[in-house]
């Protein structure tokens, strides 16, 4: 028998355990699938779509599946276990690179909330504020300081090289791959890792437990637009561009459920977003973090979905340079706004 795209879709994945479960009511429902990773709340967008049942309203079975780092989605993809992505807009550069041509379907945010670099306590207490001072850094057997991403090739690896190339530190750190936090935070602790790059939500609780301070804070007006040139689209919904060709109906039912979720949002008190993502997908994390990241994002995400060729043109300049591997690509061969367009105009 022919294994089809179409059939591992339908008939799940080995990471089927990771998602939330369909209801009896969704069951008749068009499978999909949206793959993204680690499990933070600037990927809140799918999780506020499943619950607030917009999938199932445009007529969508829905799965989401996580993974331990930001490019767990454009692995899902690549190997034809997720329909859709969510992840840093590289992902679906890097994808099309490599054969599997990508469609960028919306941005859901335009400023970096995982661009945040925290330096381990002791070296802070030691005087090491500053990225510079970071820089300068040289460990016990005199080697540069170490910084971990989620994964090499990973948005926080992406743009973390960038901040540093942009500062003309680029050739005094060393990159590592540190995964999620389960990871991250004990590295810090054991001094393996001099820093990491962090979400909001991670900060607060690195803090907490003593870990490590914040140094370079994306939060702060205009911190962002200074290194990087301005708002670009940073995090993305994305598919593959045969999925466009053979299922179009589907692919603008997941808009259009993405589409309204932005909308409630946007018009929703934090206090209400966190009750309705906190319970199912947010229970172990302290409260005060969940609030912190989703806060950022509230400031950040675009609401309107919208790329226009200016901000790709900007972000292009992050994800293709020396040592991404990612060519340049033009605006008009990976982004796709028809499908967000025909959302909008449904649901105004």
């Amino acid at each position: 028998m022919t294994i089809t795209r179409r059939r591992v879709l339908v008939s799940g994945s080995a990471f089927a355990g990771t998602s939330l479960l369909p209801s009896q009511s969704r069951a008749q429902g068009k499978p999909v699938t949206l793959a993204f990773g680690p499990t933070t709340p600037i990927y809140a967008i799918g999780m506020i779509a499943e619950l607030k049942n917009y999938f199932r309203d445009e007529g969508l079975n829905s799965k989401l599946i996580t993974g331990n780092s930001g490019s767990f989605g454009r692995q899902m993809l690549a190997s034809d276990q997720a329909m859709f992505a969510h992840g840093d807009a590289s992902h679906p550069l890097q994808l099309t690179a490599r054969g599997k041509a990508c469609k960028i379907l919306l941005a859901t945010e335009m400023a970096c909330s995982y661009a945040n670099v925290v330096v381990r306590q002791d070296l802070y207490e030691s005087g090491i504020t500053s990225l510079e001072k970071l820089a300068a850094y040289k460990r016990p057997d005199g080697a540069k300081p170490i910084i971990a991403a989620t994964a090499i090739g990973s948005g926080s690896w992406v743009y973390g090289t960038y901040l540093f190339e942009a500062r003309g530190l680029g050739g005094k750190v060393n990159w590592v791959a540190g995964g999620g936090q389960e990871i991250m935070f004990p590295s810090l602790e054991t001094k393996q890792f001099d820093a990491i790059m962090a979400p909001p939500s991670w900060i607060i609780e690195i803090k907490k437990k003593g870990f490590g301070t914040l140094i370079y804070d994306t939060s702060q007006p205009g911190m962002f637009e200074k290194d990087f040139g301005g708002t670009v689209p940073v995090l993305v919904v994305y598919t593959l561009a045969d999925t466009i060709e053979q299922d179009k109906p589907t692919v603008q039912a997941f808009v259009n459920a993405i589409y309204r979720a932005m909308k409630w949002v946007k018009t929703t008190p934090l206090a209400e977003v966190q009750a309705l993502v906190a319970p199912k997908w947010f229970s172990g994390i302290d409260p005060t973090a969940v609030s912190a990241e989703l806060g950022f994002d509230k400031l950040t995400w675009a609401y309107d979905g919208n790329i226009d060729k200016a901000a790709y043109d900007r972000g292009s300049r992050i994800w293709s340079r020396k040592g991404t591997e990612i060519p340049e690509t033009a605006y008009e061969d990976v982004v796709d706004m028809s499908f967000l367009n025909v959302a909008k105009a449904k649901y105004k």
